[in-house]
């Protein structure tokens, strides 16, 4: 399952706003990765690896969740869950 998003972070995923988000993901029940151009998926938990995506302000990324084809409906609303805090928190710079 995966999210498409903008981020609309003045600083973009840089420094504090990275480790903010880093700290989010790590809170969720499912594990998520994030990329941006393409680029392979880092762990969206990690804020050295958000770091290297350089996604600034108006950067594209993709946010990605692991889901087998056969997850049960409790698995599948805790990853949209995850998906939309952490769109959220990238889309919305009044956090």
């Amino acid at each position: 399952m995966e999210r498409h998003a903008v981020v609309a972070i003045p600083e973009g995923l840089h420094a504090r706003p990275a480790a903010q988000f880093a700290r989010l993901a790590a809170a969720q029940p499912v594990p998520v990765r994030i990329s941006r151009d393409g680029n392979p998926p880092v762990d969206a938990a990690s804020i050295l690896a958000i770091m290297t995506l350089g996604a600034d302000a108006g950067s594209d990324v993709t946010l990605q969740v692991d889901v087998p084809d056969d997850a049960a409906e409790a698995e599948l609303d805790r990853a949209r869950d995850a998906l939309d805090a952490l769109e959220e928190f990238l889309t919305d710079p009044g956090r």
